[in-house]
């Protein structure tokens, strides 16, 4: 029997990146996988670059919306009946400027995506996980190198990400009686769109600008897929995958 057979998981962010990527590797493990995003054309591309796209389930939502996540949830659960595994991707990485210089309205998109937008979409998956027999599932939040350490220039999207470890705690906790485990993956230099800049440089603590070592982002989809399969009795709570050379330890 396959990993995920008669498993159902939802990915956030899947048009691209790190969440094309671990929803292509969910699908490969036989499970089926709804794919959401802010817009629908990428996510049926993802779906067509899997052998297994039966079994991939298309529903854009801006999870910035609370109106959006709840019809997001409805139709996974009217589609696959049940929800096992979310993995909250979605995000965005915000200006890169000076403190003095973010604007309110900066601010306000980058909490709206990053941390509104993970918080309605654990409380939906908290009463669909409540609500279902078996009782239970697992959800995993993307962290970041920046939930532990900044880069500069970053104040909005660290502050996110930061609260995102805080979230999970609480989601562990309040989770623990509904036989719900929730985790967090931090990731570092994944080879995706959003890293390119790093092979051109990019600016360090110091001032210097540095071309940043880069890993494939297969290795992203394989440690979700690992924290996705374990049996609800166990749970990966922190888990960093990273490029070996970047600078995280003794960054700044």
């Amino acid at each position: 029997m396959a990993e995920g057979e008669d498993k159902v998981a939802l990915v956030t962010g899947a048009g691209t990146g790190i969440g094309r990527n671990v929803a292509l590797t969910l699908l490969a493990r036989g499970y089926k996988v709804v794919l959401t995003g802010r817009r629908r054309a990428p996510l049926e591309e993802t779906a067509a670059l899997s052998k297994n796209a039966g079994n991939a389930l298309a529903l854009a939502a801006d999870v910035s919306k609370p109106g959006d996540v709840a019809k997001l949830f409805e139709g996974t659960t009217e589609t696959f009946g049940r929800i096992d595994v979310v993995f909250n991707n979605a995000g965005m990485g915000g200006p890169k400027a000076p403190l003095e210089d973010i604007t309110p309205e900066q601010w306000l998109e980058v909490v709206g995506v990053n941390l509104n937008g993970a918080f309605f979409v654990a409380q939906a998956a908290f009463r669909a996980m409540k609500a279902q027999t078996p009782q239970g599932g697992r959800i995993i939040n993307n962290g970041s190198i920046s939930a532990a350490v900044p880069r500069p220039n970053s104040a909005p999207y660290t502050a996110t990400k930061h609260a995102i470890t805080g979230l999970t705690r609480a989601l562990s906790l309040d989770g623990r009686k509904y036989n719900i485990a929730c985790g967090q993956i931090d990731i570092g230099n994944a080879a995706t769109d959003m890293t390119r800049a790093m092979q051109a440089g990019i600016l360090q603590p110091n001032g210097q600008t540095m071309v940043e070592p880069t890993m494939s982002v297969d290795n992203v989809g394989e440690a979700v897929a690992f924290m996705a399969a374990l049996p609800l009795n166990a749970n990966v709570q922190f888990m960093t995958v990273m490029a070996t050379g970047m600078p995280f330890i003794g960054r700044g």
